[in-house]
């Protein structure tokens, strides 16, 4: 029987990772420097099969620490595509972030013993610019739909780990060559790095899922102006007469430009009044209208899901159960027990 390396048999599993993450695409531009991300961790997969599953080198040797040095960039792409719009083109913008790959062809051909090194700092360097871009957590995804928006968050901190883990086992590899002979190398990397690009591909297929709506022609943004208190009333005159939460592709920007009202200062409000952020908020008036639907209506579950903004029902039960600790149907049966009716044929 032909020995199969483990590396290929990831490289499947992203490759199947990959075509799902595209099946799930739908009217919305999809995430391309994620789905990027995966293409290029299940070619480095293959190329460690190859190096260290049959010992082949020569090209491979070159091919894979310039292939290495794109994921950071590519992984940091991936989450501005969710939190800021860009008048810049993708492509221009990824040649901004080619300096990783410049750096290792150069020193590919003047000083090789660096390039463990430069990889390390650029996938802690990406790490970081990642983490720095999450800080006010699920309300900096501003492009990503409020439904998507707390997955795709543990997601894309998951990739910034990921980048810190490959960092980190990289650098006990170039340790373990230099001091230990190469003892530990090989299944460090075969095992190790696997495992983090694994994390990785999951991470940005999840993430690649919240795509970013398509921009409407809808309200300038005016300066930063107005209380916090005028500002959420706002939001919520928004909700009440417009139920603007019913839009599926509803996000911070989104909202920012319905109301002519910065994204910053709608968040802060929101964040200041009700101790939530703006996700909770939108979805906790769906969940709203939900609950009366479910006792006004005799309307299936998933029937009012999707009329009330939700996509999908584990978000929706998810979100459900946040609010109200219980489930929708036992909401309604709770409800229905305590109706005028049923406490009248009560006996």
């Amino acid at each position: 029987m032909p020995f199969v390396p483990l590396s290929f048999v990831v490289a499947v599993l992203l490759l199947v990772l990959f075509a799902a993450a595209v099946r799930h695409g739908d009217e919305r531009p999809a995430n391309r420097p994620f789905l990027a991300l995966i293409l290029i961790s299940a070619f480095l997969s293959v190329l460690s099969g190859l190096r260290w599953g049959y010992g082949v080198q020569g090209t491979i040797m070159f091919l894979a620490p310039v292939c290495a040095a794109a994921v950071p960039p590519l992984a940091y792409a991936g989450v501005t595509e969710l939190v800021r719009r860009s008048r810049t083109s993708l492509v221009r913008r990824l040649a901004l972030h080619a300096v990783p790959m410049l750096t290792v062809i150069v020193l590919l051909a003047t000083w090789r013993d660096a390039i463990d090194m430069a990889l390390v700092l650029s996938f802690v360097a990406y790490a970081v610019a990642i983490l720095l871009l999450m800080r006010s957590g699920t309300d900096a995804l501003r492009l990503a739909p409020f439904e998507e928006a707390a997955r795709a968050y543990r997601a894309i901190l998951f990739a910034a780990l990921a980048l810190l883990l490959s960092a980190a086992i990289d650098t006990f590899v170039f340790v373990d060559l230099t001091w230990m002979g190469g003892e530990y190398a090989p299944p460090l990397i075969a095992v190790g790095n696997l495992f983090s690009l694994v994390i990785l591909s999951i991470a940005a297929a999840a993430a690649s899922r919240s795509h970013a709506a398509t921009e409407t022609g809808e309200t300038a943004v005016r300066s930063e102006t107005g209380s916090d208190k005028e500002t959420l009333s706002a939001v919520e005159a928004l909700m009440a007469t417009r139920r603007a939460y019913r839009d599926v592709d509803l996000n911070l920007d989104r909202l920012a430009r319905k109301l002519g009202i910065p994204a910053r200062q709608i968040s802060t409000a929101i964040n200041r009044a009700t101790g939530k952020n703006v996700s909770q908020y939108v979805n906790e008036h769906r969940i709203a209208e939900a609950c009366t639907l479910l006792v006004e209506t005799d309307k299936a579950v998933t029937e009012i899901m999707f009329e009330v903004g939700f996509q999908t029902k584990s978000n929706f039960n998810r979100e459900f159960r946040r609010v109200t600790e219980m489930s929708p149907l036992e909401w309604r049966e709770r409800k229905a027990m305590m109706s005028p009716i049923a406490i009248k044929h009560d006996p």
